[in-house]
């Protein structure tokens, strides 16, 4: 039986892939969605993740650094860089908070305490600024306009991952022997919206990332996670091809499945994990990039012929947590960062 087919790539295909999104980083260490496109930071660090999976730690350093030079003095990223200037200036929450998985990852590959004791200032600073922005009601807003007003509303996938993240900082603030009680009670503020008020959140009911997020993140677990994946199944699956990105559209998207396998894996189910990594094959391209989705019964390409290297970090990772060889190979679904429950 294939590697391929049981879900997880041979290391050369892997490092073929870590290569295309090599390609894509600039000389300041930004990675850059595609050519010419923009780079966020979540994104950015999703990239970085990969590129230390796969051993290009001087690449994912380079990543960290153009992060850390990049950070704002209030602890915050612009939302979209270009090369040499900024597109979008609002700041977005989820990713700043992001950083702090990447930066612990990063950690737990290489062992480096010098590592993290330098990117601890980028951690604190960005995860204090995500906690301050914290509402009466336990919401984060999902962004903050360019003058620093917040948006009115946040949101579900957005806030699970921001749950994730915070937890990845106390784990890095742990290490450190540092406490950073804040950052707890503003974590199990979210995940009690998650589990018990999801109706409050902005509705985004076509998109799949709404349906698995909770459930990758950890903010839903248990039995409710696996009647939540079953309950979504038929509405999200496209047969054996992988997970429509939204419920209504015939377009199956490789990150949003690497994702959706995480969570299955995050529940137990590693053979369901296994069938939706398989159907990322049919987007890999002869270099090892990844094509971003297909549209079916066409199987063409959408949008057209574009290969992400956030689509390329998602296969990437998700293959490693399916090996489950290092340290860092399941922190995406919660291993390595506190369970607060």
């Amino acid at each position: 039986m294939s590697p391929e087919f049981m879900g997880v790539l041979a290391q050369e295909h892997l490092t073929e892939t870590a290569e295309s999104i090599v390609k894509h980083q600039q000389p300041n260490g930004m990675i850059l969605w595609f050519e010419n496109s923009h780079a966020d930071t979540w994104n950015h660090t999703e990239a970085a993740m990969a590129l230390s999976a796969t051993g290009f730690t001087h690449n994912a350093e380079k990543a960290y650094e153009w992060l850390k030079n990049a950070q704002n003095q209030d602890g915050t990223w612009y939302h979209y860089y270009l090369k040499n200037s900024i597109e979008d200036s609002k700041v977005d929450t989820n990713c700043c908070a992001y950083v702090a998985t990447g930066i612990l990852h990063h950690f737990l590959i290489t062992a480096d305490r010098s590592f993290l004791e330098e990117m601890w200032p980028v951690v604190r600073s960005a995860l204090d600024f995500v906690v301050g922005s914290q509402t009466t009601s336990g919401h984060i807003p999902w962004a903050l306009h360019s003058d620093g007003t917040p948006w009115s509303y946040s949101l579900l996938t957005g806030s699970s991952s921001i749950f994730h993240s915070l937890r990845s900082g106390l784990s890095i603030a742990q290490t450190l022997g540092i406490d950073c009680p804040q950052w707890e009670l503003s974590a199990l503020r979210i995940a009690d919206l998650i589990a018990h008020h999801e109706d409050q959140f902005e509705p985004k009911y076509r998109w799949a990332m709404d349906w698995y997020y909770p459930v990758l993140s950890g903010a839903i677990h248990g039995e409710k996670a696996v009647t939540r994946l079953n309950e979504g199944s038929s509405k999200f699956l496209l047969a054996d091809q992988g997970v429509k990105c939204v419920s209504d559209q015939p377009w199956v998207t490789a990150a949003e499945t690497c994702e959706c396998a995480l969570a299955y894996l995050a529940t137990g189910d590693e053979h369901r994990a296994r069938q939706l990594f398989a159907a990322t094959e049919a987007m890999r391209d002869k270099d090892g990039a990844y094509f971003t989705g297909l549209v079916y019964p066409e199987h063409i390409t959408f949008p057209d012929g574009e290969r992400s290297t956030y689509t390329s970090a998602a296969i990437i990772l998700t293959a490693d947590a399916l090996d489950n060889k290092s340290e860092a190979s399941r922190l995406l679904i919660g291993d390595n960062i506190p369970t607060l429950r």
